[in-house]
């Protein structure tokens, strides 16, 4: 399942439907097939987001690359290349400053 975030700010943000439904979760939201931030929970979702991305930024100084794993596993017993949670969130987040910044809702599933 693919899942497409939106605003009239900015481009769709696009993510595998396991990626999205975390996104949603850190952003303070429930993980459904369809959503809304507010313009006025954007500031909440950006707060959110952010220290996602500095507690992953964190746990990766801890280690060392050789150490990632080099696949991660995805839902249905597949493999696809290991992506940091930072990698993914970057996207998502600018998404919703840019929102923020035009006073715009982020939706998805609509």
């Amino acid at each position: 399942m693919i899942v497409t975030f939106k605003s009239a700010a900015c481009a769709d943000v696009i993510y595998f439907g396991d990626v999205a439904k975390r996104m949603m979760e850190l952003m303070g939201k429930e993980a459904g097939d369809q959503g809304i931030v507010t313009v006025e929970q954007l500031p909440d979702a950006i707060g959110r987001l952010k220290a996602a991305i500095a507690e992953d930024k964190a746990r990766h100084r801890e280690h060392v690359l050789d150490e990632e794993p080099g696949n991660e596993a995805v839902p249905g017993g597949a493999t696809r290349p290991f992506v940091s949670l930072t990698q993914r969130a970057v996207p998502l987040l600018a998404m919703l400053e840019e929102s923020l910044a035009e006073k715009k809702p982020v939706v998805w599933g609509v």
